[in-house]
């Protein structure tokens, strides 16, 4: 199957061009079960309307060179597998492990990745804190986040599963000066420092998309991580 064979192949978006066609036929079969399966935890099952809002806009976070090159990547929060099947799908030789606490979520991830022929993720039901004081303690290049959470909660989960160097990309909205401020005073609790904001719309329906490039500088502070949903009940810098 080619990308531009069955319901929608994708239209013509530059964050496409340069992807070879092994990674392009993934994508459009990733789109058609997207379109397909009744159970996929998405409210953007048009194809057309996938290929900007899903497609697109994970693709935006390869603009980071620490993405591009990154061996292992963890998608904390994945729901319906973005941007994590994207970048799975984008680069064949990194590891890309999907963390997501809801079991019908990854039930879809998983069925989504075999038939997208995406043979280079796992798929966790866990919560991530549960992974980073487990098997995924500093294990990890990069971490990415779209739109799930505040940055300062997002680098709380993200610091004990990067090692030292490692990455956070959160794909966000607006920018909230409040919410960067926030991250800022929390940032040497969490040894994470906010190094770039990179502005990528319009997509996702949203003209305001942004990315946070937040670096690991040292060790994992040995309060990380806190009990699960402690990040988001009580984020540190607020």
């Amino acid at each position: 199957m080619n990308a531009g064979s069955g319901a929608a192949g994708p239209p013509d978006l530059a964050t496409l061009r340069g992807l070879p066609d092994p990674a392009r036929e993934s994508l459009a079969r990733l789109v058609e079960a997207l379109a397909a399966d009744r159970a996929a935890p998405s409210s953007v099952r048009d194809p057309q309307r996938a290929w900007r809002v899903h497609v697109a806009d994970s693709l935006t976070g390869l603009e980071f060179a620490a993405l591009g090159g990154a061996a292992r990547i963890a998608d904390v929060g994945a729901g319906a597998g973005f941007p994590g099947l994207v970048l799975a799908a984008a680069l064949p030789n990194a590891r890309v492990d999907l963390v997501e606490s809801i079991e019908r979520k990854c039930d879809f991830m998983r069925r989504a990745a075999a038939t997208a022929h995406i043979a280079n993720v796992r798929v966790f039901a866990d919560r991530s804190e549960t992974l980073a004081a487990n098997e995924g303690r500093e294990a990890y290049d990069v971490v990415t986040a779209r739109a799930v959470g505040r940055l300062s909660t997002l680098a709380e989960l993200a610091s004990p599963l990067l090692r030292d160097g490692g990455a956070l990309v959160a794909w966000k909205g607006r920018r909230d000066p409040g919410e960067e401020a926030e991250l800022g005073r929390a940032a040497g609790e969490l040894a994470m420092q906010p190094l770039e904001v990179r502005h990528v719309g319009p997509y996702a329906g949203s003209r305001h998309r942004h990315l946070h490039l937040i670096v690991k500088r040292g060790a994992t502070p040995e309060r990380l991580p806190r009990r699960p949903g402690m990040a988001k009940k009580r984020p540190l810098g607020s």
